[in-house]
């Protein structure tokens, strides 16, 4: 007699065993792996057949192959047009994730609407909310048209023969985790039924030239959940950061196959739904008067310089002393107290010291490090730093400040917000009217405060 078949596969990342284990090799999560059906072990036997059926295509060298030009069209939100690359791509499937009530519904509804305007027929498939929820939402965000089209369904089939029997033009999939296809025989959300609707999706995609966007739930950790090859199988990535207590939205390209993933989309939440930020004057500082432990700086999203203040707390530990940021990577805060022990024989040893980025943003650059230990010097001696003062400048271990990149962009910037004066590494290569004090040195910088 033959001994059965057994194949267990993990839940979290797709890893397959022939045995149980307790933890997965694959993603290191403990009591993830299910053993699959016969239903679902031929599934995967006809998936390795049809994915090592030999190509009749010839390699083909690649100065005789024609350049494909990419279609786009706008999406009505210069936002999202800046992050995707300038638009929306034909046939491109697009995953959008972020954590509840960021805004991703929100605003795939509030585009749905705009496009359905511009006589572009919509499909929206919700498999979590019933028509008339997503009818109160339309309501309110002023994206009632004849062109949107609205499907409470979780069913893929159904879905499909839906797409089919009408040329649409956009489809929104809110959300991925929700919908289960009759043809794999497990739960929504599993591996196989996340890997085998994607599939499915990107096919329609790609062979009826339709664009489509899919909403991710995330986990914890704040990654997408589900199997990785979720995020390898789309052709972008965008994530939705924010502080659900703020109205400002910050949305990132993490993967984008038709352009950069340097540029920020930033939208404001109002009774209106996500719109786009008219203006960054004033979103991210205080120009009135800044207070002991506040320090101004320009960061750069991709192509868009933004000001923003960093705040400081240094105050006496009692114990073993703390040391936490909120949008700053804290080793790099702990390599900056170092540092100031170090060359300014500064007793931070002793301090807790906390770092915070205002508006919610998230600094991903080193530009900002000067600005870092400006404040962190400010709310040490308590002194008030000046409101017309900007740091700019990398630091390094020696304690050298270095040059950072668009040094004329941000101090434009500066000019346009009325600021006078800059704390900068390096003299500037164009004229500007903003008063540059050139510090290469952290000690240097004390003499500025």
């Amino acid at each position: 007699m033959a001994k059965k078949k057994t194949l267990f596969e993990c839940q979290a990342c797709g890893f397959q065993s022939p045995r149980w284990l307790g933890k997965c090799t694959g993603c290191n999560q403990w009591d993830t792996l299910m053993e699959l059906t016969t239903e679902q072990m031929k599934f995967v036997e006809e998936t390795k057949k049809a994915s090592s059926t030999p190509n009749s295509q010839k390699a083909i060298s690649i100065t005789k192959i024609k350049q494909e030009n990419i279609q786009r069209f706008s999406s009505g939100s210069k936002e999202l047009d800046l992050v995707l690359g300038g638009g929306i791509v034909q046939g491109s499937l697009t995953l959008i994730g972020g954590s509840p009530g960021i805004g991703k519904s929100t605003l795939l509804l509030k585009i749905g609407g705009n496009l359905a305007k511009q006589q572009i027929s919509v499909l929206y498939v919700s498999g979590e909310e019933s028509a008339g929820q997503i009818k109160l939402r339309a309501d309110r965000l002023q994206a009632n048209e004849k062109d949107l089209y609205l499907l409470p369904e979780i069913n893929l089939q159904t879905i499909l023969q839906e797409i089919k029997s009408k040329k649409y033009g956009f489809i929104i999939i809110d959300s991925i985790q929700t919908l289960y296809s009759e043809e794999t025989p497990s739960a929504p959300g599993s591996v196989t039924q996340v890997r085998t609707i994607t599939f499915e999706l990107m096919r329609v995609a790609k062979s009826l030239d339709i664009p489509i966007f899919i909403i991710g739930h995330i986990t914890k950790d704040g990654s997408i959940a589900g199997p990785r090859v979720l995020e390898h199988m789309v052709d972008t990535v965008l994530y939705f950061e924010g502080d659900p207590n703020s109205e400002l939205r910050l949305l990132r390209g993490f993967k984008n196959r038709f352009g950069s993933t340097n540029e920020v989309g930033i939208f404001e939440m109002s009774k209106n739904g996500l719109l786009d930020a008219q203006t960054m004057a004033g979103k991210f500082f205080n120009k009135d008067k800044l207070a002991s432990g506040s320090a101004l700086t320009v960061i750069m999203e991709g192509s868009r310089p933004i000001i923003i203040e960093i705040q400081a707390l240094v105050s006496e530990a009692y114990g073993h002393p703390k040391r936490s940021s909120t949008g700053f990577d804290n080793n790099r805060l702990n390599m900056l107290l170092a540092l100031l022990e170090k060359k300014l024989d500064l007793p931070l040893g002793t301090y807790d010291v906390y770092v915070n980025i205002s508006g919610g943003i998230k600094i991903n650059e080193p530009s900002a490090d000067l600005a870092i230990i400006a404040a962190i010097l400010s709310s040490y001696r308590d002194r008030e730093l000046s409101s017309e003062t900007l740091f700019l400048g990398e630091v390094s271990l020696t304690g050298e400040i270095r040059e950072i990149s668009a040094l004329g962009q941000r101090l434009k910037e500066m000019e346009t917000q009325g600021f006078t004066k800059a704390i900068v590494p390096t003299k500037p290569l164009e004229k500007s009217p903003i008063k540059c004090f050139i510090a290469n040195e952290v000690s240097k910088v004390v003499e500025w405060m």
